[in-house]
């Protein structure tokens, strides 16, 4: 049983590590017209934890005797697996459902063999979750470095829509698909580390503030809105509630403790715009620091921060519908360049940054994707309650001429979860969140943990993340482990 547990053990332990590595490398197993079908590290670690986590449990006997008095927190998951049998998609409903159920495995694991793990673990664990942060954030750094040079994208892992070619500045991805991915991997070290500066819990105050200082400078540097703006609404309400928690005597000093979080943040944005603006003048384009400063500005405010020269923006680019960011800007360069991806321009050369600031059409698709999808789900009656079954919304849409192929995906999961599993899919989703909201208003650590509910909550309005960003899911689960032992209870 000693072994076992330090394998149980060893696999927490590397987990915030394996998650960064959510797309390079990849295990591709082909495709069709609909999916591709790839194994991730972070997939692979889930299926080998729940292996042994099942060992575990049968061995300490607690496999069935646990799931006693549980019957609503598998309402959700059963009912979108019953919804793959009438799926417009069945092959991606049935994949989707086992991710899903990998994951319930998991989190019943982690819960029923939290008294495994003491003060000295959760220690362990937070080094490896904000030593791998770190590592990442570095590689972040040297993707943009790297870019400004002209190294290939075979070498800095680049997507095609993150290189100085589309606005003048790179904005890295790390190992993940994209940005939007990047600053989402980012949320919960990031959060973490600003609630143990506002509570002080380590007297190494100096290298939590580094931390927080290089996680959101990295952040911002992603350039991912959704990421960006889920990170600040958490932040503020993880803020507000240790304050509002906060005994009076001790509110003074949490109070000053929150000013200089707000203060970092502020420091880390302007470090970060400065950055984007000097990649901006380093990079080949015709672009300046003044030009890249005045695009991050008007892209992340989507418009509102107007600060370029009046012939700055030329035209507005035309709606493209691909299947993410990346693609449509990919897409544009080549409807611009007439060239293929094969022959992106040479980088020794100056030339025109594809995008001179918000780049619209990137909002503009992810509304219509929200709206097309409500429209299939309200077509008819059956749709409204039971929707087009698990993993069909790409089907649906495309069926109803409202998508140019069925691999196109709902960048909305409460959307995508509506059209696919119905009324009485996203009722059961609700359900579930207050039953995880009832259990974790309960405890001690509820500040970080609510704040990670709220922002991942947030990112979700943005992207489809139920099979393909597993830290929204695990690394919660981790938390709460940790911080739930019970050897810590008094």
């Amino acid at each position: 049983m000693k072994k076992l547990n330090k394998l149980l053990e060893g696999l927490i332990l590397v987990l915030p590590a394996v998650l960064f590595f959510s797309y390079f490398p990849v295990i591709g197993l082909g495709a069709n017209e609909s999916m591709n079908f790839e194994f991730s590290l972070p997939l692979i670690w889930l299926v080998i934890f729940d292996v042994v986590g099942l060992v575990a449990l049968w061995k300490r006997r607690i496999l069935i005797k646990g799931l006693k008095g549980k019957w609503m927190w598998l309402l959700f998951p059963v009912w979108i697996s019953l919804s793959v049998l009438w799926s417009l998609n069945f092959v991606r409903g049935l994949l989707t459902v086992g991710i899903v159920w990998l994951l319930y495995l998991a989190g019943y694991a982690m819960w029923s063999l939290k008294d495994l793990f003491d003060d000295e673990f959760r220690t362990k664990f937070l080094k490896w979750l904000f030593g791998s942060t770190l590592v990442v954030c570095g590689w972040c750094l040297l993707q943009c470095v790297l870019d400004i040079l002209g190294v290939s994208q075979g070498w800095t892992l680049l997507c095609d829509g993150c290189t100085y070619h589309m606005f003048g500045f790179p904005h890295p991805n790390g190992f993940a698909i994209e940005p939007q991915f990047m600053g989402n991997l980012l949320l919960a070290p990031t959060l973490i580390v600003a609630w143990l500066i506002l509570i002080k819990q380590s007297s190494k105050n100096t290298f939590l503030l580094l931390c927080f200082i290089i996680n959101t400078t990295t952040l911002f540097l992603t350039f991912s809105r959704g990421a960006i703006y889920a990170f600040i609404v958490a932040l503020v309400f993880i803020v507000a509630f240790v304050i509002a928690r906060e005994k009076a005597k001790k509110r003074r000093e949490v109070v000053k403790h929150a000013g200089v979080v707000c203060g970092t943040v502020i420091l880390s944005f302007l470090f970060a715009l400065n950055m984007q603006g000097l990649l901006a003048q380093l990079s080949p384009t015709e672009d300046t620091y003044g030009t890249g400063v005045a695009k991050v500005l008007h892209h992340l405010s989507l418009g509102v921060i107007d600060v370029r020269d009046n012939d700055f923006s030329k035209s507005e680019p035309a709606v493209v519908e691909k299947e993410s960011e990346e693609e449509q800007v990919v897409e544009k360069f080549v409807e611009k360049s007439g060239n293929n991806r094969e022959e992106l321009p040479d980088e020794n050369r100056t030339e025109e940054a594809i995008f001179d600031g918000y780049v619209a059409e990137s909002t503009d698709t992810r509304l219509r994707l929200t709206g097309a999808a409500v429209k299939v789900w309200s077509s008819d009656a059956k749709t409204v309650l039971f929707g087009v079954g698990l993993g069909g919304a790409g089907q649906a849409l495309y069926e109803n001429d409202l998508s140019p192929a069925p691999k196109e995906i709902v960048q909305n999961e409460y959307a995508s979860l509506l059209l696919e599993t119905g009324l009485i899919g996203i009722s059961l989703l609700a359900l579930t969140l207050l039953l995880i909201i009832r259990v974790l208003i309960k405890n001690p650590v509820n500040a970080v943990l609510l704040s990670l509910v709220v922002a991942y909550g947030i990112s979700l309005l943005f992207f489809s993340g139920l099979p393909n960003a597993l830290q929204i899911y695990l690394v919660p689960m981790a938390i709460c482990m940790i911080y739930w032992s019970d050897k810590r209870k008094k």
